[in-house]
């Protein structure tokens, strides 16, 4: 999970939701279709590094972790929906679905599983600073993040890869195998998923699952493999340094959840730099995207 949380906040208020496959309009449907066809032709991303995936994700069912997912999403979704706090359409909702539509041809390659996943991405009116995508691919982003980051489209795009690589390495399999296993998932999936601190549904469990919170190998993993499949999209992977230079800043003195698993925001920004040379050539290689969106405004 992206980023850090703060009291939960409806700061947008629209009624209904629909799914990443479903975007506003024709040419978003026909958009995100499009693409997603376009996947059988993404490289063999499996063939690489930062494909691996743990042996101990494998002793937790996928379908099952994914099935609770989907629950947990589904049920997250509803709150917001009450709270008005689920955007329905405009800029930004189209903005993150269009990125998106993008990236999601690239996982199959990297995750077989990925394939067969229903693909949904929503914006949640609130002023944390987050985002998080489950296994099976349910993404949300937190209008905060937007509004408080002023995020371009490429920042959009690190943050999203890196979100999705989580699902594609299936951490959050792994965390719970090592955590304990199938008992505390049930106890308090809602941790273990990332849903972070949005309702209390979602946040129930959260005192008692502490250490399924991702490890800094993962975030490192994840920060890999998402800047790779972001360059792939057509996304500058240079945003991966301005990014955490934003996240530095804002998060200050303030205690963050966040910041006692991932890396330090300047190990961040090293570790990326190290990289650029090998992301550069993908990036320039890769179709440019044909629409550009702005942040929001404060």
């Amino acid at each position: 999970m992206f980023g850090f949380a703060s009291p939960f906040g409806c700061s947008c208020h629209p009624t209904a939701t629909t799914s990443a496959g479903a975007a506003p309009g024709a040419h978003g449907r026909r958009l995100f279709t499009g693409l997603l066809l376009a996947g059988a032709a993404a490289p063999a991303l499996a063939q690489i590094p930062e494909c691996r995936r743990s042996r101990a994700a494998s002793l937790a069912p996928a379908s099952y972790v994914e099935n609770m997912a989907q629950q947990q999403y589904a049920q997250m979704l509803n709150e917001a929906r009450k709270a008005r706090a689920l955007a329905t359409g405009g800029p930004q909702l189209e903005r993150l679905r269009y990125i998106g539509a993008r990236m999601v041809p690239f996982t199959p390659a990297c995750n077989e599983r990925a394939r067969q996943w229903r693909w949904e991405i929503n914006l949640l009116g609130s002023d944390q600073v987050n985002a998080f995508c489950m296994p099976g691919g349910k993404i949300a982003f937190y209008t905060g993040i937007l509004v408080k980051l002023k995020l371009d489209d490429d920042e959009v795009a690190m943050i999203m890869g890196h979100e999705i690589a989580h699902a594609l390495l299936e951490h959050a399999r792994e965390r719970m195998v090592k955590a304990g296993g199938t008992e505390l998932l049930l106890r308090g999936g809602a941790a273990l998923l990332g849903l972070g601190s949005l309702g209390d549904a979602a946040a129930a469990g959260a005192s008692q699952l502490l250490g399924l919170k991702f490890s800094r190998d993962d975030e490192s993993q994840a920060d890999n493999l998402g800047l790779l499949v972001a360059a792939q999209a057509g996304y500058n992977p240079q945003a991966g340094v301005t990014l955490w230079q934003k996240m530095t800043r804002v998060s200050g003195s303030q205690p963050a959840p966040w910041l006692s698993t991932h890396p330090a925001g300047e190990q961040r920004i090293s570790s990326i730099q190290t990289r650029l040379g090998a992301l550069t050539p993908v990036f320039q290689k890769a179709p440019k995207p044909d629409r550009r969106f702005g942040p929001p405004a404060a």
